[in-house]
Parts: structure tokens; sequence; C-alpha cells
């Protein structure tokens, strides 16, 4: 593969997120544009899973993804794009709810699947593409 020597990929690494714990790096920018990779509510400081209701857990991914957000230089209000996975869609009513707490106008958009199953058995994954300032 050859890489595009007028916009380099360049390798997010940051400790405000849950290091990566397999072949793959938390976030990759590429021009402006920053992909995540999925993360779960894993707390970075201690590496454990974050206890508390399923709302408390999304929100604990959405400040992983912040994380790596910011050491890209962007944000959660830079956000074009957040693909969900959840094991149960009943979930999907609590989802919402903290993305509405998050996203009062204009929000991303969002996909949002069902899946069997998820690293150390979480109920929810998320991944995002942002812009980067």
């Amino acid at each position: 593969m050859t890489r595009d020597a007028k916009h380099p990929r360049k390798i997010i690494h940051t400790s405000q997120a849950p290091q990566a714990i397999g072949a793959y790096s938390q976030g990759v920018c590429w021009g402006n544009l920053v992909f995540t990779a999925g993360q779960i509510p894993l707390v970075p400081d201690t590496g454990q899973l974050a206890v508390g209701s399923f709302e408390d857990q999304v929100q604990q991914v959405l400040r992983n993804i912040s994380g790596i957000l910011a050491a890209a230089g962007s944000s959660l209000d830079d956000v074009l794009k957040f693909t969900v996975y959840l094991t149960s869609l009943d979930d999907y009513a609590g989802l919402n709810a903290v993305f509405n707490r998050y996203f009062t106008a204009d929000p991303p958009a969002r996909s949002v699947v069902q899946v069997a199953a998820l690293p150390l058995g979480v109920t929810v994954e998320i991944e995002a593409i942002a812009v980067t300032h």
C-alpha cells in the first residue's frame, strides 16, 4: 500500500483513553479527519470497566472518545458520524437519553447496530469520525 505524502497518516496515542489491547491504534488522522477505534466503557486510569447504569457506561465511552479526539485536535462537537454497537436494542432509549444531553443541537449522523457480543462482555461500543482543527 502506498501512502499519500501530502496527507500522511498520524497515529493518535493518549492516556486520556484506554490503551489499545490489540493490533490497532486509538485513533488515526488522515488530512483533517480523525477516526477513532471503537471504545468500550473502560476507565483509562484503572483499566477496569466502568460500573453503574447503561447510561453511565455510555458516558464513559464518550469520555474515552473525547480524550482521543482532544489528542487529535478535535472534540465531540466536531464529530461527523458515530457508529454504535449494542448487544441489545432494548438499550436504544438509554443511548438516546445520553446523546440528547451531549448533542442538544445539530447532532452528528449516527448508526446503531445490534451485535451478538462485544469485547469483555460489555453492552456498548462506539466509534467516531470527526474533523480536526
